[in-house]
């Protein structure tokens, strides 16, 4: 049985209210999952296998959570099991700590540190390992990187001495921006070792 016929009957929620939700719609529909908006707290009516937070602007994401009253309800279907994958900006909505920034979900045993990259390295492309997938091509855009990591959480790449990858539980976080390559197999690995 192939991978698309296998998942079909799963369901990946993407949080639709800022950033590049699209483009993780695309790669998880490549996979032949099926995959909706999440614009508003009503939307979490629907059964999900799991929930995609994608990347842009961590601060202002984090205020149309609140402003939209959905802060604290994703957050409690996280605590209570849902699978996340967050991208980017995502990755710091995710984490506990967040140096120089607001901890916003706070459900991630990580301490993101925000642009890490500054304004001259704000883009750059790289191919580099990722535990259990192998070797994929890594777009980083003013992206965080993770300075700390709890016992609990598993590292699953590092690039240029810096964790750009993680794991907790079913709970995963990439700096880069897996959407924005060819390859599909960080959203695969998602879509299958945690959200199965």
């Amino acid at each position: 049985m192939t991978f698309f016929s296998k998942y079909m009957s799963i369901k990946i929620g993407v949080l639709a209210v800022q950033g590049a939700f699209i483009e993780h719609i695309r790669k998880v529909q490549e996979l032949g999952v099926e995959a909706f908006e999440i614009r508003q707290k009503k939307d979490f009516n629907q059964s999900m296998n799991g929930l995609i937070i994608p990347g842009g602007e961590s601060t202002a994401i984090g205020k149309l959570l609140r402003d939209l009253n959905m802060l604290d309800k994703i957050r409690n279907e996280i605590q209570e099991g849902l699978p996340v994958f967050g991208t980017c900006a995502g990755l710091i909505l995710l984490a506990k700590k967040v140096e120089e920034g607001m901890v916003h979900l706070g459900v991630m045993d990580i301490t993101a540190k925000r642009n890490a990259y500054g304004r001259q390295l704000g883009s750059f492309y790289i191919e580099e390992n990722f535990e259990g997938v192998g070797i994929i091509p890594m777009t980083f855009i003013r992206a965080p990187y993770i300075t700390q990591v709890g016992d609990k959480v598993k590292i699953l790449s590092v690039v240029n001495g810096h964790i750009v990858a993680a794991q907790e539980k079913n709970r995963l976080v990439t700096s880069f921006h897996p959407e924005l390559t060819e390859s599909t197999k960080v959203h695969q690995y998602f879509i299958e070792k945690l959200c199965i």
